[in-house]
């Protein structure tokens, strides 16, 4: 199941391992800044991880939120269709907060335009019959 290939230099596991830890953090950020992809940036840390550190890959992958996660991408490739219907939920919420609270015209569309890119994208990923 895991994808675990360390390089061989140690600096550059290194350097793995700090892109690692900012694409957990751009993921967490993710989580409250409605513009900002969560799951990308996970599945991003989950694979520099496996470059850099045996360590904080076996520590992501048992993490009770993302690992499931990235267990089922690396297993099936897919996601499962609550967590599809969870994310398209979250995002229409985050969205439809974000569009309600800003005031110029510019930026509601902005954010619609991007919603609707975030909900295309979701709706390519596909679903895993469970």
């Amino acid at each position: 199941m895991s994808r675990l290939k360390l390089h061989h230099s140690p600096y550059i596991r290194h350097v793995f391992v700090a892109l690692g830890f900012v694409a957990l953090l751009l993921g967490v950020i993710g989580i409250f800044l409605p513009v900002m992809p969560t799951t990308p940036f996970i599945l991003l840390a989950a694979a520099l991880f496996a470059r850099g550190s045996e360590r904080f890959h076996s520590w992501l992958l048992a993490h009770h939120l993302a690992g499931p996660l990235i267990t089922d991408w690396y297993e099936h490739r897919s996601l499962r269709p609550a967590i599809k219907r969870w994310a398209y939920l979250l995002t229409v919420i985050s969205f439809s907060s974000s569009i309600l609270i800003v005031d110029p015209i510019a930026l509601k569309l902005l954010l619609l335009a991007f919603a609707a890119v975030l909900i295309y994208c979701l709706w390519r990923m596909p679903v895993r019959k469970v």
